[in-house]
């Protein structure tokens, strides 16, 4: 008889915790699927957050629709077009063209390039443009300050107001602030507090610990830096 071989190792044994009901042994039928084919277990599963592989957690800024400003370009495009397309159509039934085109072509065609009125027109013309432009390539809604994302379907945003109001509330629980403001930008926090007793070091230091664990919890995508400016209040008289 042949030795067995060193290399043989047992299987592993999967133990069963018992229920209430007894052990249930290898024999036991498996659940049966829930709608669509998946567990019950599985159909409970929660949404798979980004930090499980949903993506980076990074949220960017929202954009606005701005509708007022496409509006009035819209609007604006539809009243030239429209009033040339009838001068047009009036010049090709035999009427004569309306003033104002008449004497813009002649303009045009009499006034030198480097003409005083020639170059407003061009250089509003191209403010106009650039402001067009930086509207299409700019998020806006400066507003709303994106906040760090936990889940691939869900975005949020805080408004400043209300990030400054609870800044200034986590502020006015420091020992010997009197008074508080509080402004919120999108790289910055501002903090100008009054101190009417301590001294103004160890209110600073006080103020900045409180400021930035409120900063911190506000879950916001980019931290803001934290300026904190501490003084006496003015004297009376």
């Amino acid at each position: 008889m042949s030795e067995p071989d060193s290399r043989t190792q047992p299987l592993p044994v999967v133990a069963r915790e018992q229920g209430p009901s007894g052990p249930s042994g290898p024999s036991d039928p498996p659940r049966p699927p829930g709608p669509g084919g998946s567990s019950a277990a599985e159909a409970h599963d929660p949404v798979p957050t980004l930090e499980q592989g949903g993506g980076d957690g990074k949220s960017g800024r929202f954009w606005s629709a701005r509708r007022v400003p496409a509006a009035l370009v819209a609007l604006v495009l539809l009243a030239g077009t429209g009033l040339l397309l009838y001068d047009i159509a009036a010049v090709r039934a035999g009427h004569s063209a309306m003033r104002w085109r008449r004497e813009l072509a002649d303009g045009l065609a009499t006034r030198p390039l480097d003409d005083v009125w020639v170059l407003v027109g061009a250089g509003a013309l191209a403010a106009l443009g650039l402001w067009l432009l930086l509207l299409a390539v700019t998020p806006g809604l400066r507003s709303i300050l994106p906040m760090r994302r936990t889940s691939a379907h869900v975005r949020a945003g805080l408004d400043r107001p209300a990030a400054a109001t609870v800044l200034r509330d986590r502020a006015m629980e420091v020992p010997g602030v009197q008074s508080a403001r509080v402004r919120v930008r999108r790289s910055k926090v501002g903090v100008r507090a009054v101190s009417h007793f301590r001294e103004l070091d160890d209110v600073r230091a006080d103020l900045d610990t409180a400021v930035a664990a409120g900063i911190q919890q506000l879950g916001l995508d980019r931290q803001p830096r934290l300026s904190v400016r501490v003084g006496r209040p003015a004297r009376k008289g």
